[in-house]
């Protein structure tokens, strides 16, 4: 499939790109991510592996449009919890 990222054309194979994953240990996931096999990986850091382009070349939003085209499955970024609310209901805020 051919897609444009930061301005250069690549030609993406999905199979190339789970090849190019596959011995990369993913970083911690802050932002949009991507599944690629078992793994789940941020599209930045896939980005960076396939384009071989600095990550502040690209976008997450052009990242995720080539993987969402060549048949991956990308997600949202987490909702974070504030920082005194452990339990997700409130209760450690006093309410």
């Amino acid at each position: 499939m051919r897609c444009v990222i930061a301005r250069f054309p690549f030609d993406l194979i999905k199979s190339e790109v789970e090849q190019q994953m596959s011995g990369i240990t993913p970083e911690p996931v802050t932002g949009v991510s991507v599944t690629i096999g078992r793994r789940v990986y941020s599209v930045m850091q896939v980005g960076e592996v396939i384009t071989r382009q600095n990550r502040r070349d690209f976008t997450t939003g052009e990242m995720r449009r080539a993987l969402t085209r060549l048949g991956f499955t990308c997600h949202d970024a987490r909702p974070v919890a504030p920082a005194g609310d452990w339990r997700g209901d409130g209760s450690a805020l006093g309410w």
